[in-house]
């Protein structure tokens, strides 16, 4: 039996950026401000700018951000928005909160991301938005889908929750579309410590109306009790702010240890009956949140991997369009086929910086055995 080899590890981050951490979260602790104070502010200014972004807005978690970003662009009751059915369900969640109704569309079944052409298939006159989910850290068809949109009329918020970083075509992601929503969920590129989410957008009036709804309503700078608009709570705070801007500085060195794993993954599992992650080419760039390959033999080869001490996780085994949360308020008759695909046999091996590349080696070897 191999050594224990997790899924997902951040002992080893967190025991790592320990005094950093203690003595941001104490900054914050002695400063007495908590809510909507400098560290937020740094952080979004520290944010935009490591994504190239107009502005980033801190949210409290990426649900939140979702559907801030959302009803920033004007969906609302009685909408439709067009979404993949191969991803989380707070996707698909963050649309009905605001009255409107998914409209789900297969996947390419190369990338695993929304299809444009499903999307275009899917057209009616209700649809208000595209909600393309950057999927295990690789991006949409982002030209395709920009291009459907113009000719729709159609805004475009981009979920960026599993792709901190990612690029597409030398831009990355969140900063395509009209926004972007990104999660800092503790298992995410970029973690708090806890719930914490972002927008991003270029436009400074729709990154004001994002500021508006996030904080009940409120004008920026404006007094704390006159109300501009119907807003929400759903505010980043202080202590997950200063978290985040610890963390933030190592991004780019944990995203290039991900694409270093994901590398020697893809190197050793050559040739094996499995179909392996696409790292990216041409300014378009994978940032693997997930490591996730697809066999026929997914079940077998779980229970395998699981014996053997590695772990290993399915995502997702059950599209949106099946959840028994959607089955009553489905708007069109659903087939995707790809989506039923990537449901069957996709399978995420081990995946994190700080995950040893002879680790790699000892999860590659048990794929391998598995296929003897």
């Amino acid at each position: 039996m191999t050594s224990q080899i997790p899924l997902l590890s951040l002992k080893a981050q967190h025991e790592r950026l320990a005094p950093e951490l203690r003595q941001a979260v104490l900054k914050v602790v002695d400063s007495g401000t908590f809510i909507m104070g400098p560290e937020v502010k740094q952080f979004e200014t520290e944010f935009a700018a490591a994504l190239r972004a107009g502005h980033a807005v801190g949210v409290s978690n990426g649900t939140d951000a979702l559907r801030v970003a959302l009803e920033a662009v004007g969906v609302g009751p009685g909408d439709e928005v067009l979404i993949p059915s191969f991803t989380f369900i707070a996707t698909a969640t963050a649309v009905s909160a605001l009255g409107a109704a998914p409209v789900f569309v297969d996947i390419d079944p190369v990338t695993m991301t929304m299809a444009p052409a499903a999307a275009a298939a899917a057209m009616g006159p209700k649809v208000k938005a595209l909600l393309p989910v950057h999927l295990f850290g690789y991006p949409a068809d982002m030209d395709a889908l920009c291009a459907l949109a113009a000719e729709k009329g159609l805004r475009i918020v981009e979920d960026c929750a599993q792709a901190h970083l990612t690029t597409y075509k030398g831009r990355t992601v969140g900063t395509i579309g009209d926004a972007g929503a990104f999660s800092f969920y503790p298992s995410k590129n970029l973690g708090a410590a806890g719930d914490a989410g972002a927008v991003t957008v270029m436009d400074p009036y729709l990154a004001e109306t994002v500021r508006q709804l996030r904080n009940c309503g409120r004008e920026t700078g404006g007094a704390a009790y006159r109300h501009v608009r119907v807003g929400q709570n759903c505010r980043l705070d202080e202590l997950q702010a200063a978290v985040l801007r610890v963390k933030l500085k190592y991004l780019p060195e944990w995203t290039s240890k991900r694409r270093a794993v994901a590398l020697r993954y893809i190197q050793n599992l050559q040739g094996l009956p499995i179909f392996l992650p696409d790292p990216g080419r041409s300014g378009t760039a994978h940032t693997f949140h997930l490591f996730v390959v697809r066999c026929d033999r997914r079940d077998e080869l779980a229970k395998h991997l699981t014996a053997r001490g590695i772990g290993n996780g399915v995502y997702y085994p059950i599209p949106v369009h099946r959840q028994l949360a959607y089955q009553d308020v489905l708007t069109r008759p659903t087939a995707l086929p790809h989506t039923e695909e990537a449901c069957r046999t996709a399978l995420a091996l081990p995946m994190y910086p700080e995950l040893e590349l002879d680790a790699v080696d000892a999860v590659c070897q048990a794929v391998k055995d598995f296929f003897k």
